[in-house]
């Protein structure tokens, strides 16, 4: 495989995505390649895990209803109990870490009342004590991973606040949305196998791409890397309690440290969980992510004198796709 355009592909492409009959002819334009060329490398990243998709990366407060949450799972039990979230077809991402509340799920549905249910039955079914902590401010979420390391300002949307409340699709859109999820083929047009699936003229879904990227219902349309396939084996989530009123200035402050790959506020879950601001760091051993942390603790401020605090280090991946918010049957096998 050509390397260069191998880290071409993964490194400028996360984003920006073409909207056009022939994108990867495009790309194959732009990098100064054969489209076939194109093809044949992001079908074989994507045979060995590395991508997970070409797609888009909806925004988690603008469509259907998500949360994160965790598990107190006793460790002889962590793997079946774990293999019980992950079958949940709501679920998404699904992780040991290390800590007393040691299996934390991000899970999404089409509304809020279905991902109650989800929340409700998973906690039944489990029968394991569990805390649900719902997003509150975004800070930055998934804008890409920079593969170069080079230190650039992450936030969402500088100086335009992220766009609220839950968006109203007609049946149309909700069809393209479910048609989307697992990402673009890679094909020559794959615009038109979209529409296709979607019952929709290519025309049409170029343009509702487009307009949901306008206004902001897609966060970013590109290539979905994986990091652990990467090298990024090592990642950890931070987290702090500090106070809510100084959360916002906190958190866009910490959001621009390099080593920060998501940050974001959440609700507290009291009296088990008091922590509300959050990052994660990843990085390619776990001396090097405890080093990021160490630096970004000082340069914010963000010490365990000033607040308390936690890092929770991953240990396991037991699930991890894109947020399927299109209304599913309920259960899938991984």
């Amino acid at each position: 495989m050509n390397e260069k355009l191998e880290f071409r592909l993964l490194n400028e492409f996360q984003r920006d995505f073409p909207l056009e009959v022939a994108p990867y002819a495009e790309l194959a334009r732009r990098l100064n390649v054969t489209e076939d060329g194109v093809l044949t490398t992001l079908r074989q990243l994507h045979a060995q895990g590395v991508i997970s998709r070409v797609g888009a990366v909806f925004s988690p407060r603008r469509i259907g209803a998500s949360t994160l949450a965790a598990l107190a799972v006793p460790a002889e039990q962590l793997d079946a109990v774990a293999d019980q979230v992950s079958a949940y077809a709501e679920v998404n991402h699904n992780y040991e870490r290390e800590n007393t509340w040691n299996l934390w799920f991000v899970a999404t549905a089409p509304n809020t009342a279905h991902l109650d249910r989800t929340i409700a039955d998973i906690a039944a079914t489990t029968g394991c004590p569990l805390i649900r902590l719902p997003l509150l401010e975004e800070f930055h979420i998934d804008l890409g991973f920079d593969l170069t390391g080079a230190a650039e300002p992450k936030i969402t949307a500088p100086g335009k606040p992220q766009p609220d409340g839950i968006a109203a699709l007609s049946p149309a859109e909700q069809k393209l949305m479910a048609a989307l999820q697992d990402g673009l083929s890679l094909e020559t047009r794959p615009y038109a196998s979209l529409a296709a699936r979607a019952d929709m003229r290519e025309a049409e879904v170029l343009h509702h791409l487009q307009m949901w990227l306008d206004t902001r219902l897609i966060k970013r349309f590109g290539v979905v890397v994986r990091h652990h396939e990467l090298g990024y084996t090592a990642n950890a989530m931070c987290v702090w309690d500090v106070p809510d009123e100084a959360a916002s200035a906190i958190g866009r402050h910490l959001a621009e440290m390099p080593g920060v790959t998501l940050c974001y506020r959440r609700a507290r879950h009291l009296p088990d969980w008091p922590y509300n601001l959050y990052c994660m760091v990843h990085g390619r051993e776990r001396g090097e992510v405890k080093r990021l942390i160490a630096q970004i603790n000082q340069r914010t401020g963000l010490t365990a004198k000033m607040y308390p605090h936690a890092v929770l280090f991953s240990l396991r991946r037991y699930k991890q796709r894109g947020a399927h918010y299109a209304a599913s049957s309920g259960v899938e096998h991984v």
